[in-house]
């Protein structure tokens, strides 16, 4: 991050602003789960209900107030040529316009022989986790520029992010671009330029090129969880309900999110990734004053205040989720170091900087864990 500083007061559960990405791409997994999204602003396609069902595992779950499911089904739309799925006639053409006719597969969206094709698989394949990084992601950058008319304003665009691939003066190097993963790394690169390769972007073609190009999303995209059935449940809390039907309602919901969290684990709606210029600019911190979230159930992002925020304040998010902030100092920065190549000084770390450098037992367990089975699991638990 660069900084972000507040240029008024902001109070507390404020917006201080709503981003649109400069590109957006949803997980390869998706259809390995049955889940889709709009292939464009990551909107959700199935209802609430659907959402609910799916996740439960349960056909018959019936929802109540099902008329505050914002899910128009009436209005998806599909490329005719490839049938990837859109949720309006407006993303389809913002797509068109932007990247697609690049990435378009047309007939030949089953065929593994296909470049695009055989570059998903490779990434399939791989051992990256999901939320750090997307091939695709890479892909929608090169095909946005592709099809511009004006390639160096999206050229430079993408050259605000960072793209370091080592911090040199603390002798970090980002997890994915360590030695284990060179091999792949190369294969990638070599289906990656089959695939999409473009003289205006040689660059990111070379083995540094696409090592930064890979860190750039690495170290910058930002998560994107859509989820028809969590805007459900805000639009519900909503409604204006008699006190008993109000308990009740908010009973039915409390037990649905335990029955779902033990059929499906704890309840995902990470979906896919974006790079955003503001929310890029935002420093972290473990005490963080600002929070992201996607209420439209789409791909704009809103940052909101959690405190409030004097005017010159820096605004600062967390880069790590609720359980990694909870973790000792040492864990912390053992994340931080990895994935976004820095070793944190917020006021937090400052607090226990005399804490002794271990890790509590159970994180210890579960690091011990993921070194091995990290390049065997980190691709397939979504």
């Amino acid at each position: 991050g660069k900084g972000l500083f507040a240029t008024k007061n902001i109070r507390k559960g404020e917006t201080v602003f709503v981003e649109r990405p400069v590109v957006s791409s949803q997980f390869l997994w998706n259809a390995l789960y049955n889940y889709r999204a709009c292939d464009h602003c990551l909107r959700a396609l199935e209802t609430a209900e659907e959402n609910a069902q799916r996740l439960l595992g349960k056909s018959s779950l019936l929802l109540p107030h099902p008329e505050q499911c914002s899910i128009r089904k009436d209005l998806h739309q599909q490329c005719p040529r490839c049938q990837v799925t859109y949720c309006s006639a407006e993303c389809r053409q913002a797509a068109l316009e932007q990247y697609h006719q690049v990435l378009c597969l047309g007939p030949s969206r089953d065929d593994p022989t296909h470049p695009l094709n055989k570059l998903q698989e490779a990434w399939r394949n791989m051992h990256y986790p999901p939320e750090t990084s997307s091939i695709m992601l890479m892909a929608r950058m090169v095909a946005t520029v592709k099809q511009a008319k004006d390639k160096e304003w999206w050229i430079k665009a993408f050259s605000q992010f960072c793209n370091k691939t080592a911090n040199e003066e603390e002798e970090i190097v980002h997890k994915l671009l360590g030695d284990k993963f060179k091999g792949q790394l190369e294969l990638l690169r070599l289906l990656f330029t089959e695939a999409l390769y473009d003289e205006h972007l040689s660059r990111w073609f070379t083995p540094e090129g696409f090592r930064s190009l890979f860190a750039l999303v690495g170290t910058n995209g930002q998560g994107i969880g859509t989820s028809s059935l969590s805007q459900w449940v805000h639009a519900c809390d909503a409604l204006e309900l008699p006190v008993l039907q109000r308990e009740e309602l908010d009973a039915f919901i409390d037990q649905l999110y335990k029955d779902i969290e033990k059929e499906s684990g704890e309840f995902l709606n990470c979906e896919g990734s974006g790079l955003y210029v503001l929310q890029s600019c935002c420093n972290h911190s473990c005490i963080p004053n600002a929070e992201t979230s996607f209420p439209e159930n789409n791909f704009l992002l809103h940052l909101t205040a959690l405190e409030d925020i004097e005017a010159g304040e820096e605004i600062c998010i967390s880069y790590l989720d609720c359980c990694q902030r909870e973790r000792s100092r040492h864990s912390r920065n053992k994340i931080l170091r990895e994935n976004y190549l820095f070793t944190c000084s917020c006021p937090k770390c400052l607090a226990q900087a005399d804490d002794a450098d271990v890790t509590s037992e159970e994180e210890e367990e579960g690091e011990g864990e993921t070194d091995d089975a990290e390049l065997e699991d980190e691709m397939t638990d979504v």
